[in-house]
């Protein structure tokens, strides 16, 4: 968080800060999959429909090893691409096939970027400024069209 009048010291550090990013990220991803992981009576991963039939067509319940069931609140499992693809075919079904595919390129230079640096920086050490512009951007686009 940036806050006037006091230094952040790792929004400085250009590419390590980027690497901290990752690093963090990396962390948070691995504490939830282990907290799922341990979990599992709680998120009643017995009742997984698949698992369930799996267990009655297969009368040994050895060879189906400790799954884990990761739930469609995780974002990219299984279960939350598959939400997504039901999301999806219900706007196909509702408004047509799209015609329209839109991409967006973030010019670095603009005055919303550059006036967010600190000195000495350039758009490419704050990856957080361009992605919540060019979001700004789009969102603005898409209501006034």
């Amino acid at each position: 968080m940036i806050r006037r009048g006091l230094d952040n010291v790792i929004l400085r550090c250009r590419e390590l800060c980027q690497q901290f990013m990752v690093d963090m990220y990396a962390k948070i991803e691995s504490e939830r999959l282990r907290y799922l992981r341990y979990n599992q009576t709680k998120l009643r991963a017995e009742e997984y429909i698949h698992l369930r039939d799996a267990i009655n067509n297969n009368a040994d319940v050895a060879e189906i090893g400790n799954h884990v069931i990761l739930p469609s609140s995780y974002v990219g499992s299984p279960r939350h691409m598959q939400e997504y693809i039901q999301d999806a075919l219900t706007f196909v079904r509702e408004y047509g096939r799209p015609c329209l595919f839109i991409t967006f390129t973030c010019n670095p230079k603009w005055p919303e970027i550059t006036s967010l640096l600190l000195p000495g920086q350039n758009a490419i050490h704050r990856h957080d400024i361009t992605a919540r512009v060019q979001t700004k951007v789009e969102v603005f686009n898409k209501f006034h069209y």
